[in-house]
């Protein structure tokens, strides 16, 4: 990911630095086990308590073996000696180290990003409460439909964020695993009780069948709850954009002091970090489908897998957590205008009670097909002449058969509207 949009969290998580150090520690946690069962000599576990490898060492001796874990061993055992190096790693396969060390990231990675949407959440329910008697004209296609509160709205968003930190909690039990089952998944040399021990030492679960790798539908599901999250934020941002355009007018998100907005047009306060989002959500789920084909490797494993989730599942993370600060800032500081919001219900000349005006005449003993064709006439005249429907109602011949002036009244009364949603 560019440096414009990591997060200083995430960035350690997915550090060469910190890797190294969780195969360190799923080293040492299997050299413990196996110095419990008497498998190797004491000494392997303490003295990997205490050393820190240096991913540019890595790197060197990689450049000879042409292989990053060997590489990483290597220089392992640089540091800890030759006899307590020959017990390192032993009985295991690359990938029992890889795929494990994986557990422990990925797991970690989401509790951070479970943290901030957990903040989220109490900022939208804040605002959602805040904003619940706060009328607001509903739109539908783009078109004025019938009145909500913005608090209502604001709700939507809380719900459907609120499901995805759920799918959140689900992949992180989905993706807490890991293996020490050897080179095609079949335990030849280490048995299955060492993997448990060894996965209870790490706070994992071992997988229950694994080839040599882990099944990579735990990841394609992790890519996949992120990127629902990713449209939850998506939809609040595209929302606040179109609630701030200049005919709209009824939100906009914050502009500080000494921003600016254009180069060219001073008066701009454009939705930039909105829009930031949303462009960035689109990268994200540009993810999935690299994620979904991970899945299909040939035979027991094959390597396809491993560049791709070099990339997509850092930068997963990095969009994810980096759109969620952002948009923290944004609802933190959004700016409202109810005023503006009952200048808009007043704008739609009353045509939001199309529905209720016709449901009152079929009640009066109006054919519905009637009273549909008859309301939409009078809607067009409203849009037309740019007067309010309810003043046309009250002049209509045929509508005067039906309802009284009170019973208009009541027509277009808003509370009516709001009155289940309050």
């Amino acid at each position: 990911m560019i440096k414009r949009y990591e997060t200083e969290e995430i960035r350690n998580i997915f550090s060469e630095e910190h890797k190294m150090k969780v195969w360190v520690i799923v080293e040492q946690a299997v050299a413990r086990v196996q110095e419990e069962l008497g498998i190797i000599p004491k000494g392997l576990s303490q003295r990997l308590e205490k050393i820190k490898i240096d991913p540019k060492r890595v790197d060197e001796i990689e450049k000879i073996t042409n292989h990053d874990v060997i590489a990483f061993l290597e220089a392992v055992r640089e540091k800890i000696g030759k006899e307590e190096g020959r017990w390192l790693h032993f009985g295991m396969t690359s990938y029992d180290l890889v795929d494990t060390a994986w557990g422990l990231i990925l797991r970690d990675g989401l509790n951070i990003i479970l943290q901030d949407v957990s903040k989220l959440l109490k900022i939208l329910r804040k605002l959602a409460l805040k904003y619940r008697k706060t009328p607001q004209i509903g739109r539908t296609h783009g078109i004025f439909a019938q009145p909500i509160t913005f608090g209502y709205k604001i709700n939507s968003w809380y719900q459907e964020v609120l499901r995805a930190r759920d799918r959140m909690n689900q992949a992180l039990k989905e993706i807490s695993f890991g293996k020490l089952s050897g080179a095609v998944g079949s335990y030849t040399i280490l048995k299955p009780d060492i993997e448990k021990r060894v996965m209870k030492k790490l706070n994992l679960q071992p997988e229950p069948v694994s080839t040599q790798v882990i099944p990579r539908d735990r990841h394609a599901y992790l890519l996949t709850v992120l990127v629902l999250y990713g449209c939850a934020i998506e939809r609040i941002a595209t929302e606040i954009r179109n609630l701030s355009r200049s005919e709209i007018g009824e939100v906009s998100e914050p502009f500080t002091r000494g921003q600016k907005g254009s180069s060219a047009m001073p008066h701009k306060q454009n939705p930039i970090t909105c829009e930031r989002v949303c462009g960035l959500v689109k990268v994200l789920r540009g993810y999935l489908i690299p994620a979904f084909e991970n899945i299909n490797l040939w035979h027991e494993r094959d390597l396809t897998n491993s560049s791709v989730e070099r990339v997509i599942i850092p930068d997963a993370f990095h969009i994810v957590h980096y759109t969620t600060m952002k948009m923290l800032w944004v609802l933190e500081n959004l700016r409202v205008y109810p005023e503006r919001m009952m200048e808009n219900i007043k704008n739609s000349l009353g045509l939001y009670a199309s529905q209720n005006l016709m449901n009152r005449l079929i009640e009066k003993g109006m054919s519905r097909k009637t009273a549909y064709d008859l309301v939409q006439k009078l809607s067009f005249k409203a849009m037309e002449e740019k007067r309010h429907l309810k003043k046309i109602a009250e002049e209509d011949n045929e509508i005067k058969k039906y309802l009284n002036s009170e019973d208009i009244d009541r027509v277009f009364e808003l509370k009516w509207f709001l009155r289940n949603i309050l």
